[in-house]
C-alpha cells in the first residue's frame, strides 16, 4: 500500500484520512462490542490502523519520532488487548507480528531501542502458526524475518511449508533463498553446497522482478572458480536461452579461460 500511495495517485491526504477512518470506525465497533470476540476483533482492526498510519507517516516523513513512537504504541497496546481477549485465535498474533515486522523493517538495526522488533514478529508469526499450522501467510512472514536475520536454513524450512499451500509463492520464496544460502556459501569457499543451491534456485522456476537475489551468474562463477569450466559455459547457454542475464565480465573471463566462445 505504501509503495501504491508513493505514486501519488490518489495523493497523502486520502491515505491518512483512510487510516484516521478505519481507527474511528474500529474504535466505533469496539465501543458497541457486546462479546469478547467482537472486542478482540475491533481491537486488532485499530491497532492495525494505528501501525500503517503510523508507517505510512514515517515512510513519506509527515510526522515526528515522537508521535511515531506514539501511535506504534498505541497499536501494540491494542494487539496486546486483543490477543488478551482471544488468545486461541492465530490471526490476531499473526496480525500483531506483521506490526511488528513492518516497523522492524524501517529501523536501524544497531539500535538498541528497536533491536527486539524482529524477534517479537518472530514469536506471534510463531504462535500463529502453533494454533494454526495452515497459516501461510504466517510461514512466510516467519521466513522473512529470518531472511533479514540471515537464518538461511530457518527460511528455507519456512517458505517449503508455504510452497505446500502457495506453490507459486513458495517458488518464488525458496528461489531467492537458496540463492542467497548460495552466495553465502561461496563467501566461506564452501563452492560445493553452493553449486547445489544455486542449481535449487534456477530448478524453482520462479518469476522475478529483478530485485531479487540471481542466481545464474554467480554459479557459473562458482563452476569456472573451480575448474568445471564445460559446466560454467553450460550454465551460461542455460540462463541465455531463458533470457536472463549474465555478468558480462564473468563471459570475457570464460572466454580467456577456455579459449572459446561458448
Amino acid at each position: 500500500m505504501v509503495a501504491l500511495a508513493g505514486c501519488g495517485w490518489a495523493g497523502r491526504e486520502y491515505w491518512l484520512a483512510r487510516y484516521q477512518r478505519e481507527i474511528d470506525g474500529a474504535s466505533h465497533d469496539l465501543a458497541n462490542a457486546h462479546t469478547d470476540a467482537e472486542r478482540s476483533r475491533a481491537y486488532s482492526a485499530r491497532g492495525a490502523a494505528y501501525s500503517e498510519k503510523a508507517r505510512y507517516s514515517r515512510t513519506f516523513k509527515l510526522i515526528s519520532s515522537e508521535e511515531y513512537v506514539r501511535l506504534f504504541d498505541l497499536a501494540i497496546a491494542d494487539h496486546d488487548r486483543a490477543v488478551g481477549l482471544a488468545p486461541g485465535d492465530a490471526g490476531l498474533y499473526l496480525a500483531r507480528g506483521l506490526a511488528y515486522y513492518w516497523r522492524a523493517v524501517l529501523e536501524d538495526r544497531t539500535d538498541q531501542s528497536t533491536g527486539g522488533l524482529f524477534g517479537a514478529a518472530r514469536a506471534d508469526f510463531t504462535s500463529a502458526i502453533e494454533r494454526d499450522p495452515r497459516d501461510e501467510q504466517a510461514f512466510d512472514m516467519r521466513g522473512l524475518v529470518s531472511l533479514a536475520d540471515e537464518d538461511l536454513d530457518d527460511a528455507i524450512r519456512d517458505f517449503s511449508e508455504v510452497m505446500k499451500l502457495d506453490a507459486r509463492l513458495g517458488r518464488i520464496r525458496l528461489a531467492d533463498a537458496y540463492c542467497r544460502r548460495g552466495e553465502s556459501n561461496v563467501r566461506t569457499k564452501k563452492y560445493d553446497v553452493a553449486i547445489a543451491d544455486f542449481e535449487k534456485s534456477i530448478a524453482m522456476e520462479a518469476p522475478s522482478d529483478g530485485c531479487d537475489c540471481q542466481p545464474d551468474s554467480p554459479l557459473a562463477w562458482t563452476y569456472l572458480e573451480t575448474g568445471q569450466v564445460d559446466k560454467s559455459w553450460a550454465a551460461v547457454r542455460r540462463a541465455r536461452r531463458a533470457g536472463r542475464w549474465i555478468m558480462p565480465e564473468l563471459i570475457e573471463r570464460l572466454r580467456k579461460v577456455s579459449g572459446r566462445d561458448g
